[in-house]
């Protein structure tokens, strides 16, 4: 590997930014992809499918192989809210392999005790978010129904182009939210990032089941497998 080639690894790494070396099989030769210009790339279906697997491959193109070497930043979940459903969330994204921190400034709820072994900050979002720096490997999650709390961390989301931002509460709910966002700046195309109700339509019910749908979401998301109800059913068939 190149010297210039490992010091853009690294810079990459450090800056969490999403990278790919691609090598050619047959010379030897290769080049760095960034993650924001694989959309322009030759290869740029086969980049972004590596990125969101997060892992590296060799792959064929146009009767060439190529290894894909790639590195991305590990994927992080933020809460707003540390209440019941995240006390059932915190050990399904520990051992989905997934960093979680807990954020609530409501000390009566962002406790220890309720949260151990889980990295929880009893701030505002607005200040306990800036220092975090949220970007597109960081999932989101609103849990507390109170728009002084989730507001400012929605809005620190939307401009962080999260690659997940979900919020709890009722279709009324989510259109009142809707309007506040619009009344700071976002765009309905920006806004409609926000996947409200949160989760995936499982019937969930309890808390777990909440953190399930949550879970499964965010995974969904990050993967962009779609799900079999959205896949297209053959002519002449009819869904289930």
């Amino acid at each position: 590997m190149r010297l210039e080639h490992l010091q853009a690894l690294n810079l990459a790494r450090a800056e969490r930014r999403a990278v790919v070396l691609v090598t050619d099989v047959d010379s030897g030769a290769q080049r760095l992809v960034r993650g924001e210009d694989i959309g322009s790339d030759v290869l740029a279906d086969a980049l972004d499918a590596a990125l969101r697997a997060g892992k590296s491959a060799t792959i064929e193109h146009d009767g060439k192989s190529y290894f894909l070497t790639v590195q991305v930043p590990p994927v992080r979940i933020v809460v707003i809210g540390a209440v019941h459903i995240s006390q059932a969330m915190a050990p399904m994204a520990k051992l989905a392999g997934f960093d979680m921190t807990i954020i609530d400034p409501r000390t009566a709820f962002a406790t220890p005790e309720r949260f151990p072994d889980v990295k929880l900050i009893a701030e505002w979002p607005d200040v306990a978010l800036p220092p975090i720096k949220p970007d597109r490997y960081t999932a989101m999650a609103f849990f507390t129904h109170d728009p002084k709390i989730d507001d400012p961390g929605l809005i620190q989301a939307l401009k962080a182009e999260c690659f997940y931002i979900g919020a709890l509460g009722s279709r009324k709910t989510h259109a009142r939210r809707v309007e506040r966002m619009k009344a700071v700046g976002f765009t309905d195309e920006q806004i409609a990032r926000i996947r409200a109700p949160i989760g995936l339509d499982i019937g969930s019910v309890t808390p777990a089941e909440i953190a399930v749908s949550v879970i499964g979401e965010i995974i969904l998301a990050l993967r962009k497998k779609p799900l079999r109800a959205q896949t297209a059913a053959p002519a002449g068939s009819k869904a289930a």
